[in-house]
């Protein structure tokens, strides 16, 4: 049972989004300290969690607020930095011609804290660099070192969890990933990468809670339906799995695991009709699909 991957890194990359401007969206902010105030000269990085190399660098104007068009729908990671203040990041998704508004503060740092922030965040840049150079090994050094110094950043725990993720640390991974979870628990990125972690030690019943609580966050990302179908499907939920695998095929029509997995749901309800149907457009859509053959040989058997 193969689960859909998602791969996610806060990269450091200097590549300008692309797509036609009817399908992208905005993202407008405000940000200010404690009290209210102001914040001029923040820097703001904005990086897309589905493709790293979407960055964009800019700097709040004397209002506090910053605006950046031209985004490519879903997930995106903030960071806020500017000196003498405790750096943040944010997690916000990005809709199709829309413009998502937040609002930011940022803490007074005293100046010890500062200063460790600051060479926390050299260090997890430098891990973000190695990771995108393949350099996995080094990447988990740098991230580690950032995290020693600086506990309470999510973003340096889940970057470390995709790190080992590459290594095929799965072990590792996890436990990057749940104290991620902890630091940020409304981070959709975070949700998705530890429940799909668990499906594949057959931990479904945890599994199935983080994707339930991802799509309560976005509910319109269909490798989230499709996993947690199969996880309903391993725990004999059939009728929640059906309705799992059409809502994914409702947002991804052309998305021929779906089909295969429904069809053959339909074929133990003894709905031969419906069966038919979808193995058919699995076929459609996958012909060369590894499991084309099987699906035939279902086919064969149901149209005697």
């Amino acid at each position: 049972m193969a689960f859909r991957k998602t791969v996610f890194v806060f990269a450091i990359l200097l590549i300008v989004a692309s797509g036609h401007a009817q399908y992208q969206g905005r993202i407008e902010g405000k940000v200010t300290d404690d009290a209210g105030n102001a914040l001029e000269k923040v820097e703001v990085t904005i990086v897309s969690t589905k493709l790293g190399s979407q960055k964009f660098d800019l700097k709040t104007d004397q209002g506090g607020r910053f605006t950046q068009i031209g985004l490519m729908p879903g997930f995106y990671v903030l960071d806020f930095k500017k000196a003498g203040f405790t750096p943040r990041a944010v997690e916000v998704k990005v809709n199709i011609a829309e413009s998502t508004k937040l609002e930011v503060k940022l803490e007074i740092a005293a100046a010890e804290v500062e200063r460790t922030m600051s060479e926390s965040d050299k260090f997890f840049l430098r891990g973000n660099k190695l990771y995108n150079e393949n350099k996995f090994s080094e990447a988990v050094t740098s991230y580690e070192e950032a995290i020693r110094l600086s506990q309470t950043q999510w973003a340096y725990h889940f970057n470390l969890g995709l790190t080992y993720k590459k290594m095929d640390k799965s072990e590792e991974a996890r436990a990057a990933f749940a104290r991620a979870l902890k630091l940020n628990p409304d981070a959709f990125s975070v949700h998705k990468e530890l429940a799909e972690s668990l499906a594949k030690t057959g931990n479904y019943e945890e599994a199935k809670t983080l994707y339930r609580k991802a799509l309560e966050i976005s509910a319109d990302d269909p490798d989230i339906f499709y996993n947690l179908g199969l996880c309903e499907v391993s725990t004999g939920e059939s009728e929640a799995a059906l309705d799992s695998f059409s809502r994914c095929i409702a947002l991804k029509p052309d998305f021929a695991d779906a089909y295969y997995q429904r069809g053959t749901l339909y074929i133990g309800q003894n709905k031969t009709k419906e069966a038919v149907e979808n193995l058919e457009k699995f076929l459609e859509l996958a012909p060369g699909h590894e499991k084309a053959g099987v699906a035939k040989q279902l086919l064969d058997y149901l149209k005697k």
